[in-house]
Parts: C-alpha cells; sequence; structure tokens
C-alpha cells in the first residue's frame, strides 16, 4: 500500500471530525457507537484506496470536509485537497460488514481513558438475546454481514457479566450456525473461557492496554495486570494461535521498547496485539488527568510501532489475516499489518 495513503489514514484517525456538506443527505444509516474510540459519536465510515476509516461527522466546522462532487464524493483537510474518490460504507452495527454489540454500556471497572459508562445508561438496555438475533436477521436483508462480535462492560460480577456473554452466544450460534463470532469479555478464571468457547465463539479479545503495569495502575485502577496476561495465555491454550488478541493502548507515557517487548511477548504464546493510539476527548479529558500529561501522538510514531507490530508477527509466524472478527476485520481505528501495509 502507498505510504502516502498510509501516512493520509494515520493523519484521518488522529484529527478532527469530518464536516458535511449543508444539504448532505448519508446514503447509510449513521453510526452511533458505545464502546470504541468512536463511542458516543454520530459517525460514519469513510473508505479510499483500500482503507477505512469511521469518523465523527458534523455540520459544524471541521478539520476535514466531505465534498460532493456531482456524486464522486472527496475529502478536504483545512480547506485543501486532501483524499480523492471517498466512498461512505455502510455501517451494519458498529462496524462496516459486521454486527458489532456492546451488551451493557455500563462498567463498574473505572479505566480512565473508556468513554462507554459516561454515555446515556439506557443506551444498550433492551438488548437481549432475542433482539440482537432478530437485529443480526434484519440487518442480513441490508448489507452483507460477514461475522459477529460482542464486548460489554462489567456491571455485577465478572461471572454474571460472561454468563450473560455466553448466553447471547448461544442465542446466535444456534441462529446463524456457520458465522465466525467474536468476543471482547472480561474474564478472571479459566472455566469463563472455556464456556464462551463451547458456546460458539470462535476469537477471543482481553484487553491488556498498556505495556507497563504503573502506567496501567493508573489508567485502570481497580483491575489487575497480571491477571489479564494470564487470562490470555489461557485463552490461547483454548482458542489457538492467531485467535486471541489484546489491545496495547499508546501514548499514554510508554516508550516505545515497552511496546515491542509487550508485542513481543504475546506473540510468544501466539496471542496477536491490537495497537490502538489513545484518544482524549470532551468526555474522557477529565478523567485522564490522573494519568498526567498525555502529548499527542505523531503520525511518524503511529506509522513506526504499525511496521514494528508486523514485523513482531512475522517471527512468530502470526498474522492479523487468521481474525474474521472485531477490530482487525474492521480495520477503521487503527493502522492495520497486513491489511493496511
Amino acid at each position: 500500500m502507498e505510504e502516502d495513503l498510509i501516512r493520509k489514514k494515520v493523519q484521518l484517525i488522529l484529527g478532527g471530525d469530518v464536516r458535511l456538506p449543508e444539504g448532505f443527505r448519508m446514503p447509510y444509516r449513521i453510526s452511533r457507537s458505545t464502546a470504541g474510540p468512536g463511542a458516543g459519536k454520530r459517525s460514519a465510515v469513510f473508505s479510499f484506496g483500500g482503507m477505512r476509516v469511521k469518523k465523527g461527522i458534523s455540520y459544524d466546522p471541521c478539520e476535514f470536509m466531505l465534498v460532493d462532487g456531482d456524486g464522486t464524493l472527496s475529502l478536504t483537510r483545512d480547506g485543501l485537497p486532501f483524499i480523492e474518490n471517498v466512498t461512505i460504507m455502510p455501517v451494519v452495527f458498529h462496524s462496516p460488514e459486521q454486527a458489532f454489540f456492546n451488551l451493557d454500556q455500563r462498567c463498574r471497572y473505572n479505566c480512565r481513558f473508556c468513554t462507554s459508562p459516561l454515555l446515556k445508561n439506557d443506551v444498550t438496555k433492551y438488548l437481549t438475546d432475542e433482539k440482537i438475533v432478530d437485529m443480526i436477521r434484519d440487518s442480513m436483508n441490508e448489507h452483507d454481514v460477514i461475522s459477529v462480535a460482542l464486548t460489554s462492560g462489567v456491571i455485577g460480577t465478572a461471572q454474571e457479566t460472561a454468563d450473560r456473554m455466553i448466553s447471547c452466544v448461544k442465542a446466535i450460534r444456534n441462529a446463524f450456525p456457520n458465522i465466525p463470532i467474536g468476543v471482547e469479555p472480561y474474564v478472571d478464571s479459566e472455566g469463563q473461557i472455556k464456556a464462551l468457547k463451547d458456546a460458539g465463539a470462535d476469537e477471543m479479545k482481553i484487553n491488556l492496554e498498556t505495556p507497563r503495569t504503573d502506567i496501567f495502575e493508573k489508567v485502570c485502577p481497580e483491575l489487575d495486570h497480571t491477571t489479564i496476561l494470564e487470562m490470555l495465555r489461557m485463552s490461547v491454550k483454548i482458542f489457538g494461535r492467531g485467535k486471541v488478541t489484546s489491545n496495547l493502548i499508546f501514548g499514554i507515557g510508554e516508550n516505545d521498547g515497552d511496546l515491542e517487548g509487550c508485542m513481543d511477548m504475546l506473540a510468544s504464546f501466539g496471542c496477536v496485539a491490537t495497537l490502538r493510539a489513545i484518544r482524549v476527548n470532551d468526555m474522557n479529558r477529565e478523567n485522564m488527568r490522573s494519568v498526567g500529561i498525555i502529548p499527542d501522538v505523531t503520525e511518524d510514531r503511529m506509522i513506526r510501532l504499525a511496521h514494528m507490530q508486523k514485523r513482531i508477527f512475522e517471527k512468530h509466524g502470526l498474522t492479523t489475516l487468521t481474525f474474521k472478527t472485531m477490530c482487525f476485520e474492521c480495520g477503521c481505528c487503527d493502522l492495520v499489518p497486513f491489511r493496511d501495509l
């Protein structure tokens, strides 16, 4: 993939929202995510040169602007031409071509970067197993749905939250026997991991968040870094190499060496790390003050880390292409090795 396009994707990821032209009508339903970097925002997925980025959209002045030239779309940046031949992709639920559900955005753990618990409490209130199955079935009438994914905050105990997800996985697997299912839970026992696999989940994501325990204690003070790492090891034994991933957020005080060592360690036992640049916004800015000064993530660092990530995967015989669900398959929020570069 051209380095110029890679840099433009990075500039979009790290930059501001996209302004829509006055009177422009979106060709597809606007996405309103309850998890991930865009939680709480009205957003759309913009595709160009085989890449895709999910961006907040607005009719107010923004860094980027969508230009409609008689049906041919392009983007400008600060008033200057930026990307030609842009298309808007339909979002199934949260993601293009993927039905990705947050079972409950509320969470008892106060991770400083997470905006999901700050949303209105009724956003995911009515997502029963039956409702989710119906939503997937209905979406298949309009879109090419290639996979399903589930995440959730933790309300009561980890076991109660796991049981809720296990129940939903079973319902989806019964309704759609062949569709890939990915799960992104918080788990604290091997039994929960086995139960999710037995219910029909194909891929697992458990987020370590940062390579350093001292930073982890600041950003996720109510969780245990060692326990999460242990759960990742167990998950690889149960789901298999190249079927388990973990978010590593960068830009919160770690250095490149910290990330390299952690990615290499995870890859050594078959876990494929997802690298994600920190997003500080109006919703989480106050909570992030406890972490200290957060310098802006630079374009060069994001590109450099993605190439490092790819080299580590190749060293251990791993690839993002073994994943059919969740963030690697979506590709909207990060530079994805083997897909973008």
